[in-house]
């Protein structure tokens, strides 16, 4: 096949709104900005060791009532609940103070604490806590974290003049009158404020980890099912959003991991909430950065390793050394005194690391995988037309289920959170049950019904590997005939190593490749687009016949509808869930879904 030039021309229609402390020491970690902030100067109500009246539940949702939690929703129907927003003013509400004498004592007995300059200014109240001078309100603590590309240092006296009683530095600055705590690293501090100030929430919760390169937020949606079906209900920190109470609300933060001000507050309102657990999709950002440096694991969960946030992590040696930090720092006894406990995927080439990580903490290593001798093994995996039909052995005991999500990569997610049930030793009936009864996750191979008559699928998928397993997937659900049509793009100002990757991985599985806009920020659209089409070509693709570009995401997604037949899957690929798109102007209104519908619906589509 001779390939020609593409016949598709690049738009030039702008994007329309639519729809819209133990193992080992964490190594020292970076935030990407000083703007990561409590959301409010909020606290919570009746904490052990704190005095009474500071917490009041009142803001942590509309259900919540004092004494009473407020009533839930099963997982199995979490992907249809109405988003809420949560941020200002609906965490846990402060109507106290907190004495800075009492961080000083605990940063102290951590050992973060070096010196303490401006003791003439008094010991001040403190009324909120976090790394954002934007933010402050009279009488807050500023941490001035180094940040890649900002450092907080530089906004020290801004955060005085607004109000701030006193700071956290890693070098004292000169000429100031309020308090300086100097500490040796400042992400490392703001972990702990924030943890001290919202008065230790994971200490009261049974807290798990989910970490890996794709997987994270499917195994956190299933592990919280599992855990809600044993009578712990389970708050979710994570890409979709948080999960409250049984409330999935948006997560106004950017991040997979928030910051850790406002981590710490949504595990105050989980416990506000009737919480008993929760499941925090930690990202290699979030291990790095500290962000999570004071949350009390109880257990973790490895689900994978690829190429990913190298423009972050700068080799792939320290994007993996960030995600086996949660591993090296799992506690041989947790707070609740059972044993911490590691899962790891020992399909995963490196998830023997990981278990030996595990392993060395005292921990309890529990594996999963195909292999011999491992805790969770796949014996059997069918496709069904409402998923797969799974046959495991689990502790060498035989046990078979439905799980109503399609594919391999999600009955590795499954297999996970019974090694979760197996270390935490949970009732394996009931986790089954949960797990057969989750119907989906939202953006993940989330189908669009419009009367067409071709499949649509809306996926997360952003990485080389993710695309390859979805597609791989979505191959043998076109009819005789038919084939995988994929649109995706890859985000500006991020890791541009894995472009072409994902370029070949869908070339490789797609009838059509179709480029477009995915979040290309700052950075010139057509040479991200470039990248991914050289990958794609040397896949096989050709330009106009099997490839093309089509800069903009709605133009590309019509172009799409209008190739495919009876019988085709168009893969949406790399938005999933997420109701915006970032340009150079800043986020936009943007949803696949939305834009899917409304485009199916136009006459010839």
């Amino acid at each position: 096949m001779t390939c020609g030039a593409s016949s598709i021309p690049a738009s030039a229609t702008s994007r329309r709104a639519s729809g819209a402390a133990r193992c080992a020491t964490s190594a020292p970690g970076t935030s990407s900005s000083h703007r990561s902030a409590v959301g409010s100067s909020e606290r919570p109500n009746g904490v052990a060791g704190l005095p009474a009246g500071r917490y009041s539940s009142s803001a942590v949702g509309p259900s919540a009532r004092p004494g009473r939690p407020p009533r839930r929703r099963p997982m199995a129907e979490a992907t249809t609940e109405r988003w809420t927003r949560i941020g200002e003013p609906d965490g846990p509400v402060l109507d106290g103070t907190r004495p800075l004498a009492d961080l000083v004592d605990r940063l102290r007995r951590e050992g973060r604490l070096r010196s303490v300059l401006g003791h003439d200014a008094g010991e001040p109240e403190l009324t909120a806590v976090t790394d954002d001078s934007r933010r402050i309100a009279p009488g807050s603590l500023f941490v001035a974290v180094r940040g890649l590309r900002v450092d907080g240092h530089a906004f020290v006296r801004d955060a005085l003049e607004r109000g701030a009683a006193a700071v956290v530095v890693e070098q004292a600055v000169d000429g100031l009158a309020a308090p300086q705590l100097v500490v040796d690293r400042g992400a490392a501090a703001l972990a702990s404020a924030a943890a001290w100030w919202y008065g230790d929430p994971s200490h009261e919760l049974r807290t798990l980890g989910v970490t890996g390169t794709n997987g994270k937020t499917t195994t956190s949606f299933l592990a919280a099912a599992a855990l809600e079906a044993v009578g712990l209900p389970a708050g979710i920190g994570g890409t979709i959003g948080i999960r409250v109470g049984g409330t999935l609300q948006r997560n106004e933060e950017p991040q997979t991991t928030p910051p850790a001000p406002a981590l710490q507050r949504f595990l105050r309102g989980m416990v506000l909430a009737g919480d008993r657990a929760a499941v925090i999709e930690t990202s290699s950002h979030g291990l790095a950065a500290e962000r999570v440096g004071s949350v009390a694991y109880g257990a973790a969960i490895f689900t994978n390793l690829s190429h990913e946030h190298l423009d972050f992590h700068g080799t792939f040696e320290a994007y993996r050394a960030a995600k086996l930090s949660l591993f090296e720092r799992l506690p041989a006894v947790g707070l609740d005194g059972r044993p911490g406990v590691g899962v790891v995927n020992l399909d995963d080439g490196h998830g023997p690391a990981f278990a030996d990580a595990t392993r060395g903490c005292g921990a309890r290593a529990v594996t999963y995988g195909t292999a011999p001798g491992v805790d969770v093994r796949l014996a059997d995996l069918n496709a069904t037309a409402g998923g797969s039909r799974i046959d495991l052995l689990v502790d060498g005991v035989p046990r078979s289920f439905e799980l109503r999500l399609p594919g391999r990569y999600n009955a590795f997610n499954a297999m996970a959170v019974l090694g979760l049930a197996l270390g935490w030793e949970l009732d394996l009936d009931a986790v089954v049950g949960a797990l057969a009864g989750v119907r989906g996750v939202p953006g993940r191979m989330e189908r669009v019904e419009a009367g067409q008559p071709f499949l649509v699928v809306i996926d997360f998928a952003h990485t080389p590997r993710a695309i390859d397993a979805v597609l791989a997937e979505l191959q043998p659900l076109a009819a005789k005939g038919g084939g995988v049509i994929s649109v995706f793009g890859a985000s500006g100002e991020r890791d541009v190593g894995k472009r072409p990757l994902m370029g070949e991985a869908a070339a490789r599985r797609s009838r059509l490749v179709v480029v477009t806009e995915d979040d290309s920020r700052n950075e010139n659209p057509s040479e991200i687009h470039e990248a991914i089409a050289t990958g794609a070509e040397r896949a096989g693709a050709c330009r106009g016949e099997t490839l093309l570009v089509v800069p903009d995401r709605r133009a590309a997604m019509a172009e799409a509808f209008r190739r495919a037949g009876a019988g085709d899957v168009v893969a949406l690929l790399g938005k999933g869930h997420e109701t915006w798109n970032v340009g150079p102007t800043g986020p936009e209104p943007w949803s696949d879904r939305a834009v899917a519908e409304e485009e199916l619906a136009r006459p010839g589509s």
